[in-house]
């Protein structure tokens, strides 16, 4: 009942630059806006927010988590080094910095992501931003009386991706892993994979536990779309793993680029997700043929 809530109440907003709040279970939240998702878990404590969305977008959102609540943020994980995830750290940051708690925030990231954005000259403010990198999996923290365990998905999207688990709310927290009604992007140039990213949904659906006739029980919010379940991930993994099939074959065929694209191999998936297929198929192919010998 609450996914088709969910769903029916995203039906009736016309987003432009809004954020929405929406109570998932437990202390967690997820903030619906422009540029996408944001966790929040909020207690006694202070908060945790998982992503911060862009830096255009900081004044609604904390808008937005003060309807949640008025504590300060005491940490901040990014679950990738795209921008739209963590490019309203220090924004955000500075306007709830009339705490001093929150001018103190932990700001977590895989070392992956600090290595990568240290290395471009374009995304040294984000570099700046983040102050707690781990490289061993999992780290975890107990904060508002929940367990929070951080995970480090190797080469799924990118190469530094980070599945966040609420413990006690069971509640993912998956990034761009996972994105329901849309192709995902599989970012070669930064360490992705179609194989990391297949381990890494089987990884999710490993943590997660399906409630009854496989509806509710642990709730994953993905970086983009809507609010899931373990029943969604499964049909998407699926989706990830037929095509990766098909690419597989008509490479071992001898089929080029061109060949495997014309031969649609997503064909039958092309009108439940969004995005483009071509880009999606290009990305498995030169995946795949960067394992071959």
């Amino acid at each position: 009942m609450k996914l088709i809530t969910f769903a029916l109440l995203c039906g009736s907003f016309t987003w432009g630059q809004e954020v929405h709040v929406f109570p998932v279970q437990g202390d967690v939240s997820m903030l619906v806006g422009p540029g996408g998702n944001i966790t929040v878990q909020a207690g006694k404590e202070g908060l945790v927010v998982v992503d911060t969305q862009t830096a255009a977008a900081a004044p609604q959102v904390m808008a937005t988590l003060r309807t949640i609540s008025a504590a300060p943020i005491i940490w901040v994980i990014n679950t990738s080094l795209d921008a739209d995830h963590i490019g309203g750290n220090e924004a955000l940051l500075k306007l709830g910095g009339s705490n001093e708690a929150s001018l103190r925030a932990r700001v977590i990231a895989h070392e992956n992501i600090l290595n990568r954005l240290v290395a471009a000259p374009s995304r040294v403010a984000d570099a700046a931003s983040i102050n707690d990198t781990y490289f061993r999996s999992p780290k975890d923290f107990l904060f508002n009386g929940e367990a929070v365990m951080v995970y480090h998905m190797p080469n799924a999207h990118t190469d530094g991706d980070s599945v966040v688990l609420f413990r006690k709310s069971d509640v993912l927290s998956v990034g761009d892993i996972f994105t329901p009604d849309r192709y995902p992007v599989i970012d070669l140039a930064n360490g992705g994979s179609v194989q990391g990213l297949i381990d890494a949904l089987n990884r999710i659906l490993e943590m997660a536990v399906a409630g009854k006739y496989q509806e509710g029980g642990t709730f994953v919010i993905p970086g983009h779309g809507r609010l899931c379940d373990e029943a969604d991930v499964v049909e998407f993994r699926d989706m990830v793993t037929i095509i990766r099939d098909r690419v597989q074959d008509m490479i071992k065929k001898g089929m080029t680029l061109d060949q495997v694209k014309a031969g649609r191999p997503s064909r039958d998936y092309d009108t439940q997700y969004s995005g483009s297929p071509d880009v999606f198929v290009e990305s498995i192919y030169r995946s795949l043929a960067a394992r071959r010998p």
